[in-house]
């Protein structure tokens, strides 16, 4: 169950005026089946434009300077693309700099949950721009048929005038393999692709990242210049960020709002350090505490005690949405 942009009523007089088979298409777009073929079937920074959410494009990893000289190389002639990569880790920001560096940087950047627009979007002649779907990954087999359509579409145009970029948290070809994408799709998104690293393979990136962060930060509060104390730093490098950028966002916002004359201290910051993570030197040890599973519940209830209780600002801490903290909390009931 989704949310659609729409009136109920207007969605449901423009369902009911379809034949039973786009019907069924339409009202299943988002359903996570898995898909059987029928047998028929066949280190820079720029203007971000107004997109406050967005991370800023720094960064000296090797991995990540490729991604935006690969990105400036095919932005001109760029149609379809899929970017994959972990949530929080910066899909959305190289999505911008590849439309910052295509024909339609004057455009406005499309920013679309997947199984959303498919509802609305019905006729591929129409589309231009720059479209960004999200959430390419959660598409049932109606909505990646719908998709695949668009997709055809915007391959048969001359570059230009629109570009269609797929976003994924999931490896698309990995799905296809899977039986959970239709390989036709997945092949034709996947021809230009961007895998983004997550933060903790680019642990150099964080130094500039945190400060582009932090300035931006301060702008929007319209605070002066605040800097990173002694030890701060130390500790952003030690944490494992499992919400990768968005979560250093989060921290560095919730650290400035805690902090007292311009200055950020290790007390300051929602994350536990690396003594708190170690485990005790005891001659017993628990094995529950090796699973991975018992690590990420430690963590967030870390986060939540810090909060104290307020889950809806430690999901924002960690990078999740809501739901997932919830879902986190009752495995830890069980």
């Amino acid at each position: 169950m989704f949310l659609c942009p729409v009136p109920m009523k207007t969605l449901t007089a423009r369902v009911e005026r379809t034949g039973p088979r786009r019907q069924a298409t339409l009202l299943s777009i988002g359903t996570s089946t898995q898909f059987r073929p029928l047998p028929s079937a066949s280190g820079l920074q720029f203007p971000e434009q107004g997109a406050s959410h967005a991370s800023p494009v720094v960064g000296v990893n090797a991995v990540w300077r490729k991604l935006l000289l690969q990105a400036e190389m095919v932005a001109p002639h760029l149609q379809v693309a899929a970017v994959e990569g972990e949530h929080g880790s910066g899909k959305q920001t190289l999505a911008r700099y590849l439309h910052a560096h295509s024909p339609l940087a004057r455009s406005v950047f499309q920013n679309h949950d997947a199984r959303q627009w498919l509802l609305i979007e019905s006729d591929p002649a129409t589309l231009d721009g720059f479209i960004y779907l999200d959430r390419v990954d959660l598409l049932g087999p109606p909505g990646q048929g719908l998709l695949l359509a668009v997709v055809k579409a915007f391959q048969d145009r001359l570059p230009g005038r629109a570009v269609l970029m797929a976003s994924s948290q999931s490896s698309l070809r990995q799905m296809a393999g899977q039986g959970l994408l239709m390989p036709d799709l997945a092949f034709r998104l996947t021809a230009v692709r961007f895998a983004v690293p997550p933060l903790r393979q680019r642990k150099e990136d964080i130094p500039p990242l945190a400060q582009a962060l932090l300035d931006r930060i301060c702008a929007r509060y319209k605070q002066r210049t605040t800097s990173l104390g002694p030890g701060v730093l130390t500790r952003l490098l030690q944490h494992t960020w499992p919400g990768n950028v968005r979560e250093l966002s989060s921290t560095l916002e919730a650290a400035l709002l805690d902090a007292e004359y311009g200055v950020i201290r290790t007390e300051n910051l929602p994350i536990p350090s690396y003594a708190e993570l170690r485990p005790d030197p005891q001659p017993a040890v628990p094995s529950e505490t090796l699973i991975l599973d018992a690590v990420i519940q430690r963590h967030v209830q870390y986060v939540l005690d810090r909060n104290r209780g307020n889950k809806l600002r430690a999901a924002r801490q960690l990078g999740i949405s809501r739901s997932t903290l919830y879902r986190i909390l009752a495995n830890d009931d069980r």
